[in-house]
């Protein structure tokens, strides 16, 4: 697990504080106070040690706990059960240190070198959070102060984080661009990629070693005196809801015959039907043509013969079917009164509109055919109750919020509203009910995160939305169960199954650790696994090259890693989530990449050699990049003063081991 724990935290720092920086954007937001966005005097304002000063900046040890805590609680969110101890032991103190000391570092090198940092550089880069985004898509201040409120961490410290990124990224990013790496070792690493093993992967199962473990009650007390926050159960809450929805409203929605009645006649024009006339047009830049057209047409009979002789097709001049407004918006209001005026068969024009001469010709008139009330009973009743149920949600919802704002508790504004309450078993931040069988509510979720955000001694209830226009909560914090580590004997059975997993896994490492050195000692891995003295799954054959895993999106299981990195003959013990594999590999045939002059390097129909060179290149191109950024941060690093001490480095861990 330490393993899996460190790859975590790798991958975490090796995103440098960019992250940081954007989770700190989307916690808390951006604004514009006295420090102006920049970084000065923001850390030499915390308190603590100090732990390292580089020109005028100092690393306080406040500062650093307040990351590692940040840390530690981002994580406990997908496993409870990490502490500051694990962070500890994984290196995390002292990462995040270095990268303290590279950012200021490079803050103080870019000043000196006059690298400028502009508060409109600042709010540019944070503007465009969706976070803080209403529902116009525009960054709403209201929105960002309730972030910052909730986080706890303030406007300052967001800018000064945002200002060092960057500064970092001003200085840093040029450098990674366009390295290229020599020919001779991408072709080295391309025939590193076609380059075939063959192998045998043989599991060391957990649950083949557990039979006969019974550990003592001694033994089972001493686990969980060591292992309390393992069991820590983080703090819950139970919730009173009571749900406002459009269902419930519409039941005193039902449209009368009275308002269907009155809603018929004054939307009488709407019900009345429309006209429709088959138009026939054409439109000339100038009023010479348009008479001549029209002397031509006849009187409109020859109106598409008339048209062809003017250029035109009969598509072209044939509008067909056309009520008063439609055409209106292809003429003018003028035009369009004429020729709704006009008698069928009649020619109207020319007459002028912005588009040119109009010559239109009505062929024929379908009259507007009245729908009675009774035919669109159906439709104007879902009108009045839709407008209805709209406005009764939205009057229940200020209604509720009057009755709060006048100190009705939670439970009488529910009465007074006759909504039914729904209480909870207690919750964790995360929605779920630890030792209860419980099946979670669709709505539980987002008011889980309402019920967290508020202060459990304020008594007073609020209103969430579950879907705006359709479903709205009143939600209160009935009772507050702190975190706590249950006693012994509630979780007796839990910690002896994980004494027992213990002890197992501990002699799986064991057997796989001998069965490693049988097989690196010369005997023969098949031999060593059937001679390993435990039932075991029988080991699986394995053929791979780094091609293939690369065309696959390079993602790789640890036994693949350990078969890829192990020496011809030799065999090596990777942890696995259930135990532990043993990887031997049996042969190694090299590869060779070339790719001659001519040949399609890329795409498809590149030949195998082609396709790993060019990948190869890629690779060590992307990897040149960051190694060139790490020595210039250390270049800037010694450009400057940089004063580490150390005694006060040990004493703030110590002080944070103490103190988890």
């Amino acid at each position: 697990m330490l393993k899996t724990f460190r790859s975590k935290l790798t991958s975490w720092l090796m995103l440098g504080f960019l992250a940081l920086a954007v989770v700190a954007i989307v916690i808390t937001g951006f604004g514009t106070d006295g420090m102006g966005g920049l970084p000065g005097g923001g850390a030499a304002a915390r308190g603590g040690e100090t732990l390292a000063e580089i020109g005028d900046e100092e690393i306080k040890s406040s500062e650093l706990e307040e990351l590692i805590r940040r840390r530690l609680r981002d994580m406990q969110r997908e496993n409870p059960e990490i502490g500051i101890a694990q962070l500890l032991s994984a290196g995390v103190y002292e990462s995040l240190l270095n990268q303290l000391v590279v950012r200021r570092a490079l803050w103080a090198f870019g000043n000196d070198n006059g690298v400028v940092v502009s508060d409109a550089m600042i709010d540019r880069m944070i503007v465009a959070v969706p976070t803080f985004h209403n529902l116009a898509g525009q960054f709403d201040n209201e929105i960002f102060r309730n972030w910052l409120q909730q986080a706890g961490i303030s406007e300052q410290q967001v800018r000064r984080e945002i200002a060092y990124d960057l500064m970092e990224r001003q200085l840093q990013v040029p450098i990674g661009l366009n390295v290229s790496p020599p020919e001779s070792v991408v072709n080295q690493y391309g025939s590193l990629m076609l380059e075939r093993r063959r192998g045998l992967v043989a599991e060391v199962p957990i649950s083949a070693l557990a039979e006969g473990i019974a550990p003592s009650d001694a033994q089972i007390s001493a686990f969980y005196a060591r292992n309390r926050a393992r069991y820590t159960v983080p703090e819950r809450r139970v919730l009173r809801y009571a749900l406002l929805s459009r269902e419930q409203v519409a039941a005193n929605a039902r449209a009368t015959d009275e308002e269907i009645a009155a809603y018929y006649r004054q939307n009488q024009a709407r019900y009345a039907g429309t006209e429709t006339r088959n138009l026939q047009q054409i439109v000339l830049p100038d009023e010479a043509q348009a008479r001549t057209f029209a002397s031509r047409a006849g009187g409109g009979a020859n109106f598409v013969q008339a048209a062809q002789q003017a250029g035109r097709s009969a598509a072209d001049v044939t509008l067909g079917a056309q009520n008063r407004q439609q055409f209106t918006d292809i003429s003018s209001q003028q035009v369009a009164n004429a020729v709704f005026s006009a008698a069928r068969g009649a020619m109207v024009g020319p007459m002028r509109s912005p588009l040119g001469w109009h010559v239109v010709r009505v062929e024929s008139i379908s009259p507007a055919v009245a729908r009675p009330i009774e035919a669109v009973r159906g439709e104007i009743a879902a009108e009045i109750e839709g407008r209805k149920v709209q406005e009764g949600l939205a009057t229940a919802i200020a209604r509720i919020e009057d009755r709060i704002a006048e100190g009705l508790s939670f439970e009488e504004v529910a009465r007074a509203e006759r909504l039914a309450i729904v209480e909870t078993p207690p919750l964790t931040a995360a929605g779920a009910a630890p030792g209860v069988q419980w099946q979670a509510p669709a709505e539980v979720p987002v008011l889980v995160r309402g019920a967290f955000q508020v202060d459990p001694e304020d008594t007073e209830p609020t209103v969430e939305t579950l879907a705006p226009n359709q479903r709205y909560a009143l939600l209160s914090v009935a009772r507050v169960v702190p975190a706590a580590v249950p006693p012994l004997a509630e979780i007796q059975g839990r910690v002896r199954a994980d004494v027992v997993r213990q002890q197992a896994t501990q002699r799986a490492r064991a057997l796989a650790d001998r069965l490693v050195a049988r097989i690196n000692g010369g005997v023969p891995a098949a031999r060593a696994f059937a001679e390993a003295g435990v039932r075991l799954p029988a080991p699986e054959p394995v053929a791979v090259r780094r091609l293939d895993i690369a065309r696959r999106g390079g993602q790789v299981a640890a036994p693949i890693a350990a078969l890829l990195a192990v020496p011809q003959g030799r065999a090596r013990a990777v942890p696995g989530p259930n135990g532990v594999y043993v990887v031997a590999v049996l042969e190694r045939i090299p590869g060779r990449a070339t790719c001659p002059a001519g040949q399609q390097a890329t795409g498809p129909q590149a030949s195998e050699g082609c396709q790993a060179i060019e990948g190869a290149r890629g690779d060590l191109g992307r990897g040149l990049g960051p190694e060139l950024s790490e020595q210039f941060a250390r270049a800037a690093q010694n450009a400057v003063e940089v004063r580490r001490d150390d005694a006060a480095i040990r004493r703030a861990r110590q002080q944070l081991q103490n103190n988890p």
